[in-house]
Protein backbone atom coordinates (compact mmCIF):
# COMPACT_ATOMS: atom_id res chain seq x y z
CA UNK A 1 0.00 0.00 0.00
CA UNK A 2 1.18 3.34 -0.84
CA UNK A 3 2.77 5.71 2.00
CA UNK A 4 -0.01 8.38 1.41
CA UNK A 5 1.27 10.41 4.28
CA UNK A 6 4.82 10.81 2.91
CA UNK A 7 5.20 14.72 2.16
CA UNK A 8 9.04 14.86 1.12
CA UNK A 9 9.52 17.09 -1.56
CA UNK A 10 12.26 15.11 -3.35
CA UNK A 11 9.46 12.39 -3.53
CA UNK A 12 6.58 14.75 -4.74
CA UNK A 13 7.40 17.04 -7.26
CA UNK A 14 8.49 14.35 -9.90
CA UNK A 15 5.10 13.96 -9.71
CA UNK A 16 4.14 17.31 -10.42
CA UNK A 17 6.19 17.25 -13.25
CA UNK A 18 4.78 14.63 -14.55
CA UNK A 19 1.47 15.68 -14.74
CA UNK A 20 2.82 19.37 -16.44
CA UNK A 21 4.46 17.26 -18.82
CA UNK A 22 1.04 15.26 -19.85
CA UNK A 23 -0.85 18.05 -19.58
CA UNK A 24 1.28 19.89 -21.80
CA UNK A 25 1.48 16.97 -24.35
CA UNK A 26 -2.34 16.38 -24.23
CA UNK A 27 -3.33 19.87 -25.08
CA UNK A 28 -0.19 20.64 -27.43
CA UNK A 29 -2.99 20.40 -30.70
CA UNK A 30 -5.97 22.54 -29.90
CA UNK A 31 -7.50 24.48 -32.19
CA UNK A 32 -8.76 27.67 -31.51
CA UNK A 33 -12.25 27.07 -30.68
CA UNK A 34 -11.08 24.43 -28.08
CA UNK A 35 -8.64 26.93 -26.38
CA UNK A 36 -12.09 29.38 -25.78
CA UNK A 37 -13.46 26.23 -24.11
CA UNK A 38 -14.92 26.73 -20.51
CA UNK A 39 -12.97 24.78 -18.32
CA UNK A 40 -14.11 23.58 -14.68
CA UNK A 41 -13.25 26.48 -13.27
CA UNK A 42 -15.91 28.78 -12.95
CA UNK A 43 -15.66 30.89 -15.88
CA UNK A 44 -12.30 30.16 -17.06
CA UNK A 45 -11.43 28.97 -20.14
CA UNK A 46 -9.20 25.74 -20.78
CA UNK A 47 -6.38 28.59 -22.34
CA UNK A 48 -6.87 30.83 -18.49
CA UNK A 49 -6.56 27.41 -16.42
CA UNK A 50 -3.09 26.36 -18.25
CA UNK A 51 -2.03 30.02 -17.68
CA UNK A 52 -3.05 29.68 -14.36
CA UNK A 53 -1.07 26.77 -13.78
CA UNK A 54 1.73 28.46 -15.22
CA UNK A 55 1.45 31.70 -13.34
CA UNK A 56 1.96 28.97 -9.97
CA UNK A 57 5.41 27.73 -11.42
CA UNK A 58 6.73 30.97 -11.54
CA UNK A 59 5.35 32.68 -8.26
CA UNK A 60 7.63 32.27 -5.03
CA UNK A 61 6.71 33.13 -1.43
CA UNK A 62 8.17 36.61 -1.97
CA UNK A 63 6.29 37.45 -5.01
CA UNK A 64 3.24 36.18 -3.70
CA UNK A 65 3.04 38.22 -0.80
CA UNK A 66 3.86 41.32 -2.71
CA UNK A 67 1.10 40.70 -4.67
CA UNK A 68 -1.38 40.46 -1.76
CA UNK A 69 -0.02 43.30 -0.63
CA UNK A 70 -0.78 45.11 -4.04
CA UNK A 71 -3.98 43.86 -4.66
CA UNK A 72 -5.55 44.84 -0.99
CA UNK A 73 -5.56 41.32 0.68
CA UNK A 74 -7.69 40.23 -2.33
CA UNK A 75 -6.49 37.07 -2.99
CA UNK A 76 -8.94 36.46 -6.26
CA UNK A 77 -7.79 39.57 -7.87
CA UNK A 78 -4.29 38.24 -7.05
CA UNK A 79 -5.39 35.22 -9.34
CA UNK A 80 -6.46 37.34 -11.88
CA UNK A 81 -3.27 39.47 -12.10
CA UNK A 82 -1.42 36.63 -12.34
CA UNK A 83 -3.25 34.90 -14.50
CA UNK A 84 -3.09 37.29 -16.78
CA UNK A 85 0.79 37.59 -16.70
CA UNK A 86 1.66 34.49 -18.59
CA UNK A 87 -1.61 34.21 -20.94
CA UNK A 88 0.63 35.86 -23.56
CA UNK A 89 -0.96 36.95 -26.78
CA UNK A 90 -1.72 33.83 -28.31
CA UNK A 91 -2.76 30.07 -27.54
CA UNK A 92 0.89 28.95 -28.88
CA UNK A 93 2.25 31.65 -26.54
CA UNK A 94 0.31 30.06 -23.22
CA UNK A 95 1.38 26.54 -24.14
CA UNK A 96 4.85 27.93 -24.46
CA UNK A 97 4.95 29.17 -21.22
CA UNK A 98 3.50 26.61 -19.46
CA UNK A 99 5.92 24.30 -21.32
CA UNK A 100 8.94 26.20 -19.88
CA UNK A 101 7.40 26.11 -16.10
CA UNK A 102 6.71 22.34 -16.54
CA UNK A 103 10.00 21.20 -14.18
CA UNK A 104 9.66 24.39 -12.29
CA UNK A 105 10.19 23.96 -8.52
CA UNK A 106 9.17 27.71 -7.38
CA UNK A 107 6.05 27.58 -5.56
CA UNK A 108 3.66 29.74 -3.62
CA UNK A 109 3.58 29.42 0.20
CA UNK A 110 2.28 26.29 -0.37
CA UNK A 111 3.34 22.56 0.99
CA UNK A 112 4.42 20.94 -2.56
CA UNK A 113 1.40 18.02 -2.00
CA UNK A 114 -0.47 21.29 -2.89
CA UNK A 115 1.05 21.98 -5.97
CA UNK A 116 0.76 18.30 -7.18
CA UNK A 117 -2.87 18.68 -6.47
CA UNK A 118 -2.94 21.72 -8.25
CA UNK A 119 -1.45 20.21 -11.34
CA UNK A 120 -3.93 16.98 -11.39
CA UNK A 121 -7.30 19.08 -10.10
CA UNK A 122 -6.41 21.77 -12.79
CA UNK A 123 -5.39 19.48 -15.14
CA UNK A 124 -8.79 17.52 -15.44
CA UNK A 125 -10.45 21.20 -15.11
CA UNK A 126 -8.87 21.34 -18.79
CA UNK A 127 -9.23 17.80 -20.06
CA UNK A 128 -12.86 16.81 -18.98
CA UNK A 129 -15.18 19.87 -21.23
CA UNK A 130 -12.68 18.84 -23.95
CA UNK A 131 -13.17 14.81 -23.87
CA UNK A 132 -9.73 14.15 -22.85
CA UNK A 133 -8.77 11.41 -21.09
CA UNK A 134 -6.01 10.60 -18.97
CA UNK A 135 -4.43 8.28 -16.39
CA UNK A 136 -2.64 9.05 -13.41
CA UNK A 137 -0.99 6.80 -11.43
CA UNK A 138 -3.37 5.53 -9.07
CA UNK A 139 -0.82 5.55 -6.04
CA UNK A 140 -0.56 9.68 -7.42
CA UNK A 141 -4.31 9.86 -7.26
CA UNK A 142 -4.21 8.46 -3.33
CA UNK A 143 -1.49 10.99 -2.04
CA UNK A 144 -4.07 13.54 -3.33
CA UNK A 145 -7.58 12.29 -2.39
CA UNK A 146 -5.46 11.99 1.58
CA UNK A 147 -4.40 15.33 1.08
CA UNK A 148 -7.36 17.00 0.02
CA UNK A 149 -9.41 15.40 2.99
CA UNK A 150 -7.67 16.54 5.77
CA UNK A 151 -7.22 19.57 4.75
CA UNK A 152 -8.96 23.66 3.55
CA UNK A 153 -5.77 25.09 2.23
CA UNK A 154 -6.15 26.31 -1.13
CA UNK A 155 -9.61 24.98 -1.46
CA UNK A 156 -12.27 23.55 1.03
CA UNK A 157 -11.79 20.50 1.32
CA UNK A 158 -12.39 18.99 4.88
CA UNK A 159 -14.98 20.47 5.54
CA UNK A 160 -16.79 19.61 2.59
CA UNK A 161 -16.57 15.60 3.48
CA UNK A 162 -16.82 16.14 7.14
CA UNK A 163 -19.07 13.25 8.43
CA UNK A 164 -18.65 10.96 4.83
CA UNK A 165 -17.21 7.87 4.30
CA UNK A 166 -15.12 7.96 0.92
CA UNK A 167 -14.35 4.63 -0.55
CA UNK A 168 -12.27 4.31 -3.87
CA UNK A 169 -13.66 1.90 -5.94
CA UNK A 170 -10.41 1.55 -8.40
CA UNK A 171 -7.58 2.02 -5.05
CA UNK A 172 -6.91 1.90 -1.43
CA UNK A 173 -8.26 5.12 -0.23
CA UNK A 174 -10.95 4.88 2.34
CA UNK A 175 -11.93 7.83 4.81
CA UNK A 176 -14.14 8.85 7.48
CA UNK A 177 -17.07 7.28 8.88
CA UNK A 178 -20.84 8.20 8.12
CA UNK A 179 -22.93 7.69 4.44
CA UNK A 180 -21.34 6.74 1.90
CA UNK A 181 -19.67 8.01 -1.16
CA UNK A 182 -17.90 5.51 -3.67
CA UNK A 183 -16.22 5.73 -7.02
CA UNK A 184 -13.13 6.58 -8.76
CA UNK A 185 -10.47 8.28 -6.96
CA UNK A 186 -10.37 10.68 -9.33
CA UNK A 187 -14.03 11.43 -9.16
CA UNK A 188 -13.81 12.06 -5.34
CA UNK A 189 -11.14 14.15 -5.22
CA UNK A 190 -13.19 16.30 -8.25
CA UNK A 191 -16.19 16.55 -5.87
CA UNK A 192 -14.04 16.98 -2.94
CA UNK A 193 -12.94 20.14 -4.48
CA UNK A 194 -16.15 20.67 -5.63
CA UNK A 195 -16.41 20.16 -9.12
CA UNK A 196 -20.40 19.05 -8.59
CA UNK A 197 -20.89 17.23 -12.19
CA UNK A 198 -18.41 14.43 -10.71
CA UNK A 199 -21.18 13.69 -8.32
CA UNK A 200 -23.10 12.23 -11.15
CA UNK A 201 -20.69 9.00 -11.24
CA UNK A 202 -20.21 8.65 -7.68
CA UNK A 203 -22.54 5.88 -5.50
CA UNK A 204 -23.79 6.16 -1.85
CA UNK A 205 -26.07 7.67 0.44
CA UNK A 206 -24.29 10.70 1.33
CA UNK A 207 -23.68 11.90 -2.43
CA UNK A 208 -26.51 14.69 -1.95
CA UNK A 209 -25.02 15.55 0.61
CA UNK A 210 -21.25 16.14 -0.73
CA UNK A 211 -23.14 17.84 -3.83
CA UNK A 212 -25.12 19.99 -1.42
CA UNK A 213 -21.60 21.53 0.50
CA UNK A 214 -20.61 22.30 -2.61
CA UNK A 215 -21.07 26.15 -4.89
CA UNK A 216 -23.80 26.19 -7.68
CA UNK A 217 -21.19 26.07 -10.40
CA UNK A 218 -17.83 24.26 -10.88
CA UNK A 219 -15.76 26.52 -8.96
CA UNK A 220 -10.95 27.64 -8.91
CA UNK A 221 -8.48 26.63 -6.58
CA UNK A 222 -6.73 29.72 -6.47
CA UNK A 223 -3.49 30.30 -5.09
Amino acid sequence: MVDTHSRRPAEIWPLVHAERAALATDVMRLTDEQWSTRSLCSDLSVRDVLAHLTAAANLNGFRWFAGVVRCRFDFDKQVVVRLAEQLGDSPAETLERFRRAVTSKIKPPLPVIAMLGEAIVHGEDIRHPLGIHHDSPIATLTRIAEYYRGTDQVVIARKRVKGLRLSATDGPFTSGEGPLVSGRTLALIMAMTGRTRFCEELRGDGVPTLRDRSPANDAAAPE
